[in-house]
């Protein structure tokens, strides 16, 4: 995609994320100067490092969504990770390296996602010319027995003896209904006809799997290798079943090879890597019994975010140019409470400010994503116009931003509980209702909300 400029991207988080300009600003100026390495010469580009960033600021003000935003903005993998999960070497827990290998996985996926657009029309092609065989099928002939060559080549080649296409003939009869079922096809005629397909077996859930891709292995691929796929017969609609034929045709089109250097140029070259929750692996002035532990996940974090190579079970990469963002509430500790060597890693430091009424009440509303936009279109799914006055959306932003300092302050994620609380009436009787229109005034958010407000232990308990 093109190049865009620091203001073009604040300009893109501007529409999902209300205030926060510092924040959005910072994280801009990290992520175009990935494209201004780019411009210089190979040898200045190795040593021209990421400015990681390290945001500061309370639950709820927009933290996580910045950084997943970023990443969205420039198709970037992109994966968001909890301090508080990883534990030292030698601590029962995941390795911390295991968020690089996340990260090549959806750089993977993502690579495989775009191969896969680039033959999808030779892959329906393919997909068409097996559904035209299953809905008119030909004559079968009498299967012969396979000698022991025969089976011992079909192994070899990864296939399975008792499977493979079965022996048919074709006569003017069956070619003349293919013909006019292929007419129908792509006339989109059939799309409602039930077909008869086969496709491989989902694999089950391993936890050995998992196991060994933290040290890089990947065991599927090495039992794929040694057991033919299990395949399963399912009906389905011709639209569903050209679906499922056409990621099987196109499997055989891509190189995986070429995905997984592609994945991995891609994860070490765009790579985004949010670690949220750092100041929880802080201990601060207080001497605890899992202080060695927490300082030990910091200096294992370390290597990563200062440049290392990661064994992953598609190769080696190095996490020299992934642009590492770590984030955290700080309510009782401060950022210089991390070890010295991790805050130098981080030389981007940017504070996060709590919500106020005005910026609730802009959430509500001006964002493309924002909650009363979503519950205006779950309720036209009934068929029902949801309208909230000025007054409502003024109403509601006041008691979320009462209740946020009245009791535990969690940002903007207290709108979703208190809309939810707001429209549980309008949600339960909207399937059963006439079409029409529902205005949400501030008097029945009033009405709706009264014994909460009022009873502080009640909204502590709902909201």
């Amino acid at each position: 995609m093109a190049v865009q400029t620091p203001k073009e991207i604040v300009a893109v988080l501007d529409e999902y994320i209300i205030g926060q300009n510092e924040a959005k600003k910072a994280v801009s100026v990290a992520l175009y100067n990935r494209y201004r390495r780019m411009q210089l010469s190979k040898e200045l580009q190795q040593e021209i490092t990421p400015k990681n960033l390290l945001m500061a600021g309370p639950t709820g003000v927009g933290k996580t969504e910045i950084a997943r935003r970023l990443a969205k903005i420039v198709e970037a993998p992109f994966v968001k990770v909890e301090a508080t999960k990883f534990t030292e070497v030698g601590y029962v827990g995941r390795d911390v390296e295991s968020m690089v290998r996340d990260l090549v996985d959806v750089a993977v996926a993502m690579e495989e996602k775009d191969q896969m657009s680039r033959v999808r029309a030779s892959a329906t092609a393919e997909a068409d010319k097996k559904l035209v065989r299953l809905l008119v099928p030909g004559i079968k002939k009498e299967k012969r027995q396979n000698n022991m060559q025969e089976m011992m080549s079909l192994l070899m080649s990864g296939q399975n003896p008792a499977e493979g296409e079965p022996e048919e003939e074709v006569d003017d009869n069956v070619l003349n209904q293919r013909l006019s079922v292929k007419e129908q096809l792509d006339r989109g005629l059939l799309e409602n006809t039930d077909v008869t397909i086969e496709v491989e077996e989902a694999g089950k859930v391993n936890p050995m799997n998992d196991m060994m891709g933290q040290m890089g292995i990947d065991m599927n691929s090495m039992m794929s290798g040694l057991m033919p796929k299990k395949k399963i017969k399912r009906t389905l609609p011709v639209s569903k079943a050209r679906e499922l034929l056409v990621q099987e045709e196109s499997k055989k089109l891509i190189d995986y090879d070429q995905i997984y250097q592609n994945a991995i140029e891609r994860s070490m070259q765009d790579g985004i890597i949010f670690i949220d929750e750092i100041d929880k692996i802080t201990s601060g002035e207080k001497k605890q019994s899992g202080e060695v532990s927490r300082e030990g996940v910091q200096r294992d974090i370390l290597p990563i975010v200062e440049g290392s190579t990661v064994s992953t079970k598609y190769g080696p990469v190095k996490t020299d140019h992934i642009l590492f963002i770590a984030a955290g509430a700080f309510a009782e500790l401060k950022p210089s409470d991390l070890i010295p060597e991790l805050q130098g890693r981080f030389p981007i430091r940017v504070e996060l400010n709590a919500l106020t009424k005005e910026d609730f009440e802009r959430i509500l509303k001006d964002p493309t994503n924002s909650l009363i936009k979503q519950y205006i279109a779950l309720m036209n799914a009934d068929g029902i116009k949801l309208v909230f006055t000025q007054e409502a959306i003024s109403r509601i932003a006041q008691i979320a931003f009462d209740v946020n300092q009245g009791t535990e302050n969690i940002g903007a994620r207290r709108l979703s509980t208190i809309l939810e609380k707001l429209l549980e009436d309008v949600l339960y009787e909207g399937p059963d209702m006439q079409m029409g229109e529902i205005s949400i005034t501030e008097d029945y958010v009033n009405d709706k909300l009264r014994d909460i407000i009022t009873d502080k232990d009640l909204t502590r308990f709902i909201l």
